[in-house]
């Protein structure tokens, strides 16, 4: 587990922040003009590395989505927009690296380690008083050349982190017309940077990047697993509302814990449309992004170009990943000249019409959830526990039991319906007139009363053999898992008898090994002794 990866995007986070607050104010105008403000006034949130571990064992690269057991589920424009409060509309950027030490001189931050007992307040305070004297409030180009500096930083060490110590040169580009930096979609690029980063090498643990956002989306879609603390609700972004709670058991533990809690997670409880009972008031971020909610578009985000499926969600045939032909993901100094929106001319002009409104091109979740349990089965489990390897054993029961439940409603429906038919017959019982304005002649309603009847009935017999099936099931699992635990149990067992039986075996073979070799030393004497007994 790459916990110190996830630390030292913590520390860059405080490095980051201290800068911003050693700025002037006119400064710090210009970088909220830029659409960073509202991720710079957010709270310090603690990093949760077992949380963002457990989300990333949950990727599926195909399909660039996470695959849990009730289905895929993906971030969207839409998170971004309402968590972070980055901006998700205007032009794609153009597109190479900056040593961390001459940045950190730079910004007077080198030599700016945290001393020991020092709070985090303290900390931040320190480095903003030291940043602070180094950043001289001077105008002209050394006001514009410091806010490069901060730009530079922000991007390369939060924002878009990734591995190694090094800043990443691909942003100065970008930073040539600092007018020009808040017109750029730096929503949608981080979105595109926290994708591929998920579907980087399986060995990777961390997740680089703006590590809250992963956070905050597993509280809200996830909030069963108790992992964050609504501490301040009605801010906005949402980030600043909640805490990472305090875990102090060992980081292994958590993480086992994290995937049982995961792969247990009652299906009811998830969470699929979290911002139904969010405005915009105070946001006028989301009013320009409105348009790209709820749509399958193209991201794009410094040489890479990624596909939002949004209807994964919704379609039965799964697709994978658009291998899309892009530049190389290493850059070495200013050589790139390929202006990679030429190559990706129609993923651009996609963006540019907000891509397509998603539209499910299923009949029921049924067929959606048994596609999903043909296709990936038990290997959505991750917990040692649920490990049961039965093709779609597990998976099928979310199936069942989730038409179970239509069942259910669609009997209760019938009940009601019978409720008020009977109704009507016991008024039509005391007044033809009556009967016929209620709705018809007594043996119309008898009729559509029997028929009722009926349905209800067909739907309570359905539901039962549903309910008798989901319950066979489940046992059929639960004997499949004892006997799997059983069969390691007695390997385990079996184990242990036969290494106590090599060991047995081996200190036989030493003993008889000491045995021949006493065997053959009495020999040597008994010749030696007949020899002398005969010259004798």
């Amino acid at each position: 587990m790459d916990l110190q990866g996830e630390m030292r995007a913590q520390v860059s986070w405080t490095l980051v922040l201290a800068v911003f607050l050693a700025f002037p104010p006119f400064q710090r105008e210009r970088v909220e003009e830029m659409g960073f403000g509202e991720i710079l006034r957010m709270e310090r949130m603690r990093v949760d590395p077992s949380l963002t571990q457990a989300l990333r064992s949950r990727w599926d690269t195909k399909a660039t989505a996470f695959v849990f057991p009730w289905g895929h589920m993906i971030p969207s424009l839409e998170d971004v927009s309402r968590i972070t409060g980055l901006r998700i509309y205007g032009r794609p950027r153009r597109s190479s690296l900056v040593p961390r030490v001459a940045l950190q001189k730079s910004l007077g931050l080198y030599d700016a380690g945290k001393n020991a007992g020092e709070s985090e307040d303290e900390y931040l305070e320190r480095l903003a008083r030291v940043s602070r004297r180094e950043l001289a409030s001077e105008p002209g180009p050394q006001a514009d050349l410091d806010l490069c500096r901060f730009l530079v930083r922000f991007l390369g060490r939060l924002l878009f982190a990734m591995r190694g110590d090094a800043v990443h040169c691909r942003f100065l580009p970008l930073l040539e017309d600092l007018g020009e930096v808040g017109g750029y979609a730096w929503g949608v690029a981080f979105l595109a940077h926290q994708y591929d980063g998920l579907s980087a090498s399986e060995r990777q643990t961390s997740t680089s990047g703006f590590y809250p956002f992963l956070q905050v989306w597993a509280y809200l879609h996830l909030l069963a697993l108790g992992r964050g603390d609504l501490a301040r609700p009605g801010p906005v972004p949402i980030t600043r509302r909640w805490d990472c709670c305090r875990d102090t058991r060992h980081l292994v533990d958590q993480l086992e814990r994290l995937q049982e809690a995961i792969d247990s997670h009652p299906y009811l409880d998830v969470i699929w449309q979290p911002y139904l009972g969010e405005g915009s008031e105070g946001q006028p971020w989301l009013v320009q992004a409105r348009p790209y909610f709820g749509r399958s578009v193209w991201l794009h985000a410094l040489n890479l170009m990624l596909p939002l499926n949004l209807f994964l969600t919704h379609a039965v045939e799964f697709p994978v990943r658009d291998r899309f032909t892009r530049s190389g993901r290493s850059f070495r100094g200013l050589h790139d000249t390929t202006d990679w929106r030429e190559q990706a001319r129609e993923q651009i002009e996609n963006w540019e019409r907000k891509g397509k409104v998603v539209k499910s091109d299923t009949t029921t979740d049924d067929a959606y959830l048994q596609a999903y349990a043909l296709k990936y089965g038990g290997n959505v489990y991750k917990s040692a526990r649920h490990k049961v390897d039965v093709a779609g054993e597990i998976a099928s029961l979310r199936a069942v039991l989730h038409s179970a439940m239509q069942d259910r409603e669609t009997a209760r429906r019938q009940a009601v319906e019978l409720s008020e038919l009977e109704k009507v017959r016991s008024t039509g019982a005391g007044g033809g007139s009556s009967s016929r304005d209620a709705g018809g002649s007594p043996s119309l309603l008898e009729a559509r009363l029997a028929g009722a009847v009926l349905r209800a009935e067909e739907a309570k017999r359905h539901l039962e053999e549903r309910e008798r099936d989901l319950r066979l099931t489940t046992e059929h699992a639960m004997d499949l898992q004892a006997q799997r635990d059983q069969y390691q149990g007695q390997r385990d067992h079996l184990q242990g008898e036969i290494q106590s039986t090599r060991s047995e075996r081996d200190q036989l073979r030493i003993r008889a090994e000491a045995a021949e070799a006493r065997s053959e030393e009495a020999t040597c004497e008994r010749d030696q002794l007949r020899i002398r007994a005969e010259a004798a």
